[in-house]
């Protein structure tokens, strides 16, 4: 028998063990445990900087451990931190020619609380002429990493003081940025601005199962990374309904996912049939950002994943009713016909985004990696025209369907298993169709 039905009888042996161990591990009542776990009252709708946040993150960290994931080999446990900066420009001013000029024509973009340029600090030079887009030229730069002196023409006047909006809270940079507005020709300046610069401290939960080593000639390798994500951070509390209540649960929204991410890191690692290494991710300030999976993708060489499955609200019932879900970008990869393969001969069926105007592919977690090349979709099944209880603190676990949750995260374990075992590899998004 050639080596090549050898595996093909292989890979089907191993999906067929694999279902009918997935019955016992995972369960309508393993599920709900978890869910209500992470959509409790007691968590405080998980909002950013609350205790509650804190105590998801040490619930989802005790989960991977007992799971018997690793923490990433750069860090001693399951917190994956980073900072925010916001700073506040309190200060600006300056020469161009011996002549000064007004703070209002000077805005930095910086994460030092004190910053003084002239010609002889190294800052490249450079210009935004007046037939110029203003803020698509001037982001380029901001987020281009290198320091820059860049001169504004005056024809941008009225849009100048508008750059302050770009002062979001951004990862801390090294680099910095002086736009100055001006008419003139500078041969020599100096500019010295003053910024109040306040640091948030913030953290993904990352576990990691190992791959093994794949036989020569099959696609893949231990050091491909095949990522299973979800954000566990949510609204908080805020203003109450008729109801009275003012904790904003996000039951669906994204506990759903984490509980998935968690089933799905149980499951594999008693499987144990991953050839490719896999990462399980529960992101933070996703509702405020998407912070958590940028910080996450920016430490990654994409070449190195393979896919990554996100997934985000599959607590409801799609618009094609029980035993469905739809997949983010699906034209964009081979990656939704891989695991419709795979679940050939089951109930369940992955559809093609229904709500291609909302932008979803852009919207959720995924989207840092997916520009980046990398067959990265979300998996939900929400009713984003049409579900009642989003972004309401209507959204608790009473309003869940978790026999069909259940069946979902089932369904993502099967139509995963080709990735997964290395035995089938998703074509990569073509970023230059990406908008």
């Amino acid at each position: 028998m050639k080596p090549v039905y050898v595996s093909v009888i292989l890979m089907f042996t191993v999906l067929y063990v694999s279902a009918q161990k997935m019955d016992r591990i995972i369960t309508v009542k393993k599920v709900e445990k978890i869910e209500k776990i992470l959509s409790a009252d007691d968590m405080g709708g998980r909002g950013l900087f609350t205790p509650g946040i804190d105590k998801a993150a040490a619930f989802i960290a005790k989960e991977f451990r007992k799971a018997g994931l690793q923490p990433l080999p750069s860090s001693a446990n399951f917190f994956q931190e980073f900072t925010l900066v916001a700073a506040r420009q309190i200060s600006a001013k300056g020469t161009i020619n011996g002549q000064e000029t007004g703070s209002t024509d000077i805005i930095a973009f910086t994460s030092k609380e004190s910053l003084i340029v002239n010609e002889q600090s190294g800052y490249e030079t450079v210009k935004i002429n007046a037939a110029d887009r203003f803020f698509n030229t001037a982001y380029g730069y901001i987020m281009s990493g290198k320091n820059y002196v860049v001169w504004v023409d005056t024809a941008h006047s009225k849009s100048f003081p508008n750059l302050n909006q770009l002062k979001r809270e951004r990862f801390r940079a090294n680099n910095s940025v002086i736009f100055v507005l001006t008419g003139r020709h500078p041969s020599n300046y100096s500019f010295s601005v003053e910024h109040e610069i306040t640091e948030k401290k913030l953290k993904n939960v990352v576990g990691v199962l190992p791959g093994k080593s794949l036989p020569a000639g099959q696609t893949g390798k231990k050091e491909d990374y095949v990522i299973f994500s979800g954000h566990y951070d949510h609204l908080g509390t805020g203003k109450p309904d008729a109801t009275g209540d003012s904790i904003y649960n996000g039951a669906n929204d994204d506990a759903a996912g984490i509980t998935a991410v968690i089933m799905l890191a149980k499951y594999f690692k008693k499987i144990k049939n991953n050839e490719r290494t896999l990462v399980f991710a529960a992101f933070t300030a996703e509702e405020t950002g998407g912070f958590g999976s940028q910080y996450f993708s920016l430490q990654l060489e994409p070449d190195k994943v393979t896919a990554m499955f996100n997934i985000e609200m599959i607590g409801t019932d799609s618009k094609w009713g029980k035993n469905s879900a739809y997949i983010t970008g699906y034209e964009k990869t081979d990656m939704g016909e891989i695991l419709a393969k795979n679940l050939q001969g089951t109930a369940f069926t992955f559809h093609p985004d229904p709500y291609p105007d909302q932008q979803l592919f852009y919207r959720s977690d995924n989207a840092t990696l997916a520009r980046l090349g990398v067959p990265a979709h979300t998996i939900s099944t929400s009713k984003m025209d049409s579900e009642p209880y989003y972004h309401t603190p209507g959204d608790e676990f009473s309003t869940l369907d978790i026999k069909n949750m259940t069946e979902i995260i089932k369904a993502i374990a099967l139509s995963s298993a080709s990735i997964v075992s290395g035995a089938d590899t998703p074509t990569r998004v073509d970023t230059l169709q990406l908008r």
